[in-house]
């Protein structure tokens, strides 16, 4: 991070363009799951660009915690309509899933037409440790942050045991964690951090939405506004509802209503709805095997943008199941439109909706406290996926197996990277891709 004491001086809003593009490469190397995608936003808007605070940044980020459905492209859409209003926060979390989702259809084609592909795998194999590195550096930096009490520590490292060794659920994760929060604030408010804290505050260079910067007129809570909103996508999700029943194909009609129901109950993250999809996708609907489930479940690993766009690759395998358009290549992309549509316009309008409630608590010590609660089980929580990634990417046969130490390395010099030299997550994701298909394709073939 840029030293503090050399930087006086936020840098300019960034004009609607230039955020455009900026959400843009995001959208195309957000790989990893929703850590290392909170890893890479955090890298790139906190540190790199200081287009927002740390503390602004956490604040977002255990809101999104809280919802149903992919935290990092909620993530993205609050931070994008912060600061552009409603069309940033479009923008930002449609460009965030987009680019994955035309891959994602891109391959599910490429899996009917020729079967399942290897060529992404040199690809993985040399973003995998970058994304180990980054996950732990943000670690390091949102722990050295945000943890300014003893009993966030302890509140971290009791989430992280939950979460790897006992095998808790994430959302009682987060209940638990912002329970004890809340326990503190009542207790002990001088121990929460930010304004109430009493704590020495660190500095840190300014941002463009910085700590104390006042909540935009676009941000202000208003029950009608929030109402308003609501009704508005509920109708718009009713009118795009009321033309497939106009078009008649049951099938996508039920894509429709199955993937509006589980976007609503996706708490955990996508590893924790993916049984329930399954079943229904495979066992109820047949819209594909057990076996294309978990190729597509692999093909979802490669690609950029949330884990859950598997669901664009169920609806496109769905759609050309039943024929619901004229030819193979339109009934998929038709399916796999609609099952995207559905699976992401709750998680706009839950944003777009709540979000200005959100702004309105930063200062609130009752709302305050749970948050900095959920901010120490996230931070445990993004460790214990760094284990797990790390895990696989080190062993990947087991504990058994031969350890990958070229990956280790990789890891290692990219650690340091973002450390020492303060690279960003963009070019560091791009050398690791290069190198990844140089290794395998040339070195190890």
């Amino acid at each position: 991070m840029t030293d503090a004491t050399h930087v006086t001086k936020a840098p300019a809003m960034p004009s609607l363009g230039v955020a455009l593009r900026f959400w843009f490469k995001l959208g195309l190397i957000s790989f990893g799951g929703p850590a290392g995608q909170i890893a890479i936003m955090r890298q790139e808007l906190v540190e790199r660009h200081r287009w927002i605070s740390e503390k602004r940044f956490l604040h977002a980020l255990n809101y999104c915690m809280l919802l149903p459905g992919p935290e990092a492209q909620q993530l993205a859409t609050y931070i994008g309509w912060l600061m552009h209003r409603s069309w940033g926060g479009v923008i930002a979390g449609g460009l965030f899933v987009l680019p994955g989702a035309i891959i994602m259809m891109a391959l599910a084609w490429g899996y009917l037409t020729f079967g399942n592909t290897t060529i992404l795998q040199a690809v993985l194999w040399g973003i995998k440790p970058a994304v180990v590195a980054l996950v732990l550096f943000a670690v390091y930096r949102i722990a050295s942050k945000s943890l300014n009490h003893a009993v966030w520590w302890v509140l971290a490292v009791a989430s992280f045991v939950a979460v790897t060794f006992l095998k808790i659920g994430f959302p009682w994760v987060v209940a638990g964690a912002a329970i004890v929060g809340w326990i503190t604030g009542e207790l002990r408010p001088k121990w929460i951090s930010g304004d109430h804290g009493g704590g020495k505050a660190k500095a840190h260079a300014p941002a463009v939405i910085d700590d104390d910067t006042p909540t935009p007129l676009h941000a202000r809570f208003s029950w009608r506004h929030s109402l308003v909103l609501v009704v508005i996508f509920i109708a718009l999700g009713a009118m795009v509802y009321a033309l497939l029943m106009q078009m008649g194909n049951k099938t996508l009609t039920d894509m429709a209503e199955f993937f509006t129901s589980s976007a609503l109950v996706t708490f955990g993250g996508a590893y924790a709805v993916l049984p329930y999809v399954t079943q229904a996708a495979v066992e109820k609907y047949q819209w594909l095997t057990t076996a294309q489930m978990m190729d597509g479940l692999a093909l979802g690993e490669t690609t950029p943008g949330p884990l859950i766009l598997i669901l664009t690759f169920v609806g496109y395998l769905g759609g050309v199941k039943n024929a619901v358009a004229n030819s193979p290549l339109a009934s998929g992309l038709l399916a796999g439109t609609v099952v995207t549509f559905f699976t992401f316009l709750p998680s706009f309008m839950m944003i777009f909706a709540g979000a200005p409630f959100i702004e309105s608590t930063r200062r609130s010590l009752k709302l305050h406290a749970p948050l900095t609660g959920i901010t120490a089980a996230v931070v445990g929580v993004i460790a214990s996926l760094a284990v797990f990634f790390a895990q696989h990417t080190f062993w990947p046969t087991g504990f058994n197996g031969v350890v990958d130490w070229l990956s280790a390395l990789i890891a290692a010099a990219t650690f340091i990277a973002f450390v020492k030299f303060k690279r960003g997550a963009m070019e560091t994701i791009a050398v690791c891709t290069a190198l990844g298909l140089i290794v395998k394709l040339l070195v190890m073939r």
